[in-house]
């Protein structure tokens, strides 16, 4: 049995709903801004006369209380105002990913079974390509430059009611579609509760007083679509009365440039995006002093990058963990507290978590040993959509299992070592790939790694790198197998390296090594 960590203090969840959540903050920040989109800013009581009026033209056009409604948009202003407005009905988001391609966007909206569609109006071919092959009731166009049918539809008058009434811990919120990095993207059914609770249990873990809290200006280039920018930038900033400001991608040059020009107060952010902000601020520094709060999530952060980004900044990048089936945090390094670089930190309110034998999933590691990793909480999903056999094997007696192997140390902080499926057997030894990548991430000249395990007629597996080279760099795979050789067993040191310009990644920063290992298998 692990010694039980130094944890946060258990808090009062409220039983409500998002909408409900929302009024909240409106009823006390009416008048500030709670969204910069450019140079337009929308105040909480413009932003809510938005939503009413969205509301009133969907409950026109026949939405209703379970409904399933999709938005495949960017960040910008008419994500949240369409987010709250369906929600406001009764009925159920279902996020989409704007760089889906027509197979992807079919799946979606055949599996969910939409019935209507915001879709950005540049996007329209990839809904032209499956159309025939879906039956939707309504589509709207969004347009971030132009007037379109969703501009028609937010300048009716507002709804005369409040929101629908809501069971929040039983109705159905957002429907959440996995990232699909180790298989076939499932629906995750977030009520409104699990992300109510979640935002409050992220809430609790900062430090701030309340003036600190209402004047945040939250810099928003995690997408919306993702339950990362969903939950800890979009819900969380207005529950707390902040400035929600919105860039539709990540462009560092633009980052740059609003951290100069906007001075926000904090930035969740993924690996990627903090070595694109790194690279750059070699080249030209920047001033990083309004930000209080960095934080990482998606991925693991390699703490060779984050001991660089501390030569930036004092401010540390906590690092935090969670996934779509838990709304999505799960975990996080204290702000006030201890900060263990390459660890997710501690259990946040509310939740328990512990290391089970990857076996049977019944029997708890010892302190250090590996083991997929479960959690408990109000937070974790209702199940996943249509699929019962996945809800079964993925919930069990209130625990989720990640699929995340981990492990725990004596202080009670836990450590992502790679996934269940990413695991490599090489020669009957377990290699977890982020042992290995740790390591080529401290090598001069390697900008980005991945590791993934490979078929081999005599080990069974071995050890395949891949690696982005920085361009100011010169390197070598010898160089590369003599620091390897150095600093990890035989077992776990690559026998195949191989440069690639760039590695295949999710919306949000997420290596994808499904696609290195299917590009390996059709060799």
């Amino acid at each position: 049995m692990v010694k039980q960590p130094s944890s946060y203090e258990g808090i009062s969840i409220p039983e409500m709903s998002l909408p409900e959540l929302l009024h909240e903050s409106v009823a006390k920040h009416s008048q500030k801004v709670a969204m910069t989109f450019g140079e337009t800013r929308t105040s909480y009581g413009d932003m809510l006369d938005r939503i009413q009026s969205l509301a009133q033209s969907l409950k026109n056009l026949g939405v209703k209380r379970g409904d399933h409604v999709a938005l495949m948009l960017p960040n910008c202003p008419q994500y949240p105002i369409s987010y709250y407005a369906v929600l406001y009905l009764g009925a159920t988001v279902v996020q989409v990913n704007p760089m889906y391609k027509p197979p992807e966007l079919l799946h979606i909206l055949r599996d969910a079974e939409v019935s209507v569609f915001f879709i950005l109006e540049d996007l329209m071919p990839v809904y032209d390509a499956i159309k025939n092959d879906v039956s939707l009731r309504e589509i709207i166009p969004v347009s971030l430059t132009s007037p379109s049918r969703y501009d028609e539809l937010v300048q009716q008058d507002p709804i005369e009611t409040g929101p629908e009434y809501i069971l929040p811990k039983q109705d159905v919120a957002i429907i959440q579609y996995t990232g699909g990095t180790t298989g076939r993207s499932k629906g995750v059914m977030l009520t409104h509760f699990n992300i109510v609770a979640n935002t409050f249990q992220a809430a609790s873990t900062q430090v701030e007083t309340e003036e600190e809290e209402s004047t945040s200006r939250v810099l928003t280039v995690i997408p919306l679509f993702h339950v990362y920018g969903m939950t800890s930038a979009m819900v969380l900033t207005f529950h707390r009365g902040g400035d929600l400001i919105l860039l539709p991608r990540f462009d560092v040059e633009q980052v740059v440039h609003v951290i100069e020009t906007m001075k926000p107060t904090y930035f969740p952010g993924v690996p990627t995006m903090y070595l694109a902000l790194y690279q750059y601020y070699q080249k030209r520094p920047f001033d990083l002093s309004s930000i209080m709060n960095f934080t990482s999530g998606s991925a693991p952060l390699p703490v060779e990058m984050m001991n660089k980004l501390l030569g930036l900044s004092s401010v540390p990048v906590l690092e935090g963990y969670g996934l779509s089936e838990a709304s999505p945090t799960t975990h996080r390094n204290p702000v006030d507290g201890v900060q263990k670089p390459g660890s997710i930190g501690i259990p946040i309110p509310n939740t328990e978590s512990k290391v089970v034998d990857v076996a049977t999933g019944k029997n708890e590691v010892l302190t250090g040993e590996v083991g997929e990793l479960v959690v408990k909480g109000p937070q974790v999903m209702k199940g996943y959509y249509k699929l019962p056999d996945e809800t079964a094997a993925t919930l069990r007696d209130g625990w989720l299992f990640t699929g995340d192997l981990a492990k725990q140390d004596e202080d009670g902080y836990f450590y992502i070592v790679g996934r269940k499926k990413e695991l490599i057997i090489a020669s009957g030894f377990n290699v977890y790939p982020i042992e290995v990548e740790d390591v080529l991430y401290r090598i001069d000249g390697v900008e980005e790694a991945a590791v993934v395990g490979v078929p081999d007629p005599y080990r069974g597996e071995t050890v395949k790198a891949f690696i982005v080279k920085s361009q100011e760099k010169e390197l070598t795979t010898e160089q590369i197998e003599r620091e390897c050789k150095e600093k990890l067993a035989a077992y776990k040191v690559p026998k195949i390296i191989s440069f690639i310009d760039e590695l295949p990644k999710t919306a949000v920063g997420k290596i994808l090594k499904r696609e290195l290992i299917t590009s390996e298998k059709s060799k």
